[in-house]
Parts: C-alpha cells; sequence; structure tokens
C-alpha cells in the first residue's frame, strides 16, 4: 500500500447543489442531501489508511463537516469547477511533499474504507496512475496520481476515457479499479434510482434522507 496519500476532495457551496435532481427533490432537500453525501463521504475517508484529508471549499457547512471529520480545509480556486478546485489542491500537495492524492467528489456516498484500501493496495511506483470509473463508465469517481502533479486532471461528464488516454501520453499505465460503492455517484434521478436499489447503499445518510424524502415514489417514477 502505498504511504503518504492525501485524499483531495472539491466541495462546491451547497446553494443551488444538484439542480440536476430538482425533478425529484425541492432546493432545500438538494442542499440537505449535499450535506449528507459529503458527510458519508468524509466518515469513509477519516477511516481510511491515508495521510490526511483536504476540502477545497467556500460552503459554511461543507467546513464545518470537513473540521468534524480531521479534515483540513482550503478554499483556492474553490470557485474554479471541479478541475480548477482539485488542481489547486495537487499544487498544494505538491510543494508540500505529499507522495501521492486520492481525488474524489463529495457525492459518491457509498464509498467505504475498504475500497479505499483497495485503490491504495497495487498502486505502483510513482509516477503511477489509478482510476475508478462512475458507473455508467463516463465519469471519473475516484483518481490515485503519484506524485499529485504527475499529471493534470480534467473533470466532466465524459473524463474516464479522457484520463486514460491522458495517462498513456503521460507515460503512465492507468490502473482500472472496480469499486461499487466509489462508482455510485448522485447527479441526476437515474442515478438516485440506482444508487437506492444498491445494496452498498444502504446504511448511509444519503440512502436514509432519499428515503426519507421521495420513499417508494423513486422507484416507481421514470
Amino acid at each position: 500500500m502505498i504511504e503518504g496519500v492525501w485524499a483531495a476532495v472539491p466541495v462546491k457551496e451547497f446553494a443551488g447543489a444538484k439542480q440536476r435532481l430538482s425533478p425529484l427533490l425541492t432546493p432545500a432537500q438538494r442542499r440537505a442531501l449535499a450535506a449528507a453525501m459529503l458527510e458519508d463521504v468524509l466518515a469513509a475517508l477519516a477511516a481510511a489508511r491515508l495521510a490526511g484529508v483536504m476540502v477545497n471549499t467556500l460552503d459554511p457547512r461543507a467546513r464545518t463537516l470537513a473540521c468534524r471529520y480531521g479534515a483540513r480545509v482550503v478554499a483556492a480556486d474553490a470557485r474554479s469547477g471541479h478541475t480548477g478546485a482539485v488542481a489547486a489542491m495537487a499544487a498544494i500537495l505538491t510543494e508540500e511533499g505529499a507522495a501521492g492524492m486520492l481525488t474524489c467528489p463529495g457525492d459518491i456516498p457509498a464509498i467505504t474504507p475498504a475500497e479505499v484500501a483497495e485503490v491504495l493496495d497495487g498502486h505502483g511506483a510513482p509516477p503511477a496512475f489509478t482510476i475508478v470509473a462512475a458507473h455508467d463508465q463516463r465519469g471519473s469517481n475516484a483518481i490515485l496520481i503519484s506524485p499529485p502533479d504527475a499529471m493534470a486532471l480534467r473533470f466532466g461528464d465524459d473524463s474516464f476515457l479522457p484520463h486514460l488516454d491522458a495517462a498513456r501520453t503521460h507515460g503512465l499505465t492507468p490502473r482500472i479499479v472496480q469499486a461499487a460503492g466509489i462508482a455510485l455517484d448522485l447527479d441526476n434521478p437515474d442515478d438516485a434510482r440506482a444508487f437506492m436499489a444498491a445494496p452498498q447503499a444502504r446504511g448511509t445518510r444519503a440512502w436514509a434522507l432519499l428515503a426519507e424524502f421521495v420513499g417508494g415514489d423513486l422507484t416507481q417514477t421514470g
């Protein structure tokens, strides 16, 4: 297992969070879900064998949650989108001599410490690149890169294959890990239905909140 890896979690401000879930949830419910998902992610990362957890955000509630789980909060380029926020954290960690960076979003609430360990285990000697795809095989839900600046990361709905290509261009052989919990992100109603039906999701704060908000209606819509 590689040592000296920091988790890096970019978090947008919760106001206006998860607008693609508006067919299912009110703005207040989406804000509450965003906070619940982030707490699920932070709890898993805090329990994993990592050198530390860094959260890049300007949101007061997200800062409070991060501090509750012993995470370090930064705000560099926090409003520059997912890509900009991750790049800022990579620069900080590189400057500080971190061995690697495991970046994941705050909306994969089914992540577990065991899955984090699986990503860390088998990661090659630096420079190295490990990735976990989203459940649709389009997005990049977790990337472990060592050193943190081995290559630039660029996120979006279809970033998985471009990340593989970019790694190879930089002389890195991408290691792909299948992790069912990490793969379950929550962006739209279809994601929410898949999440609620997944065994890995049960027991998370996000699952309980969605069950409270929409109950059985979620599996009957769409």
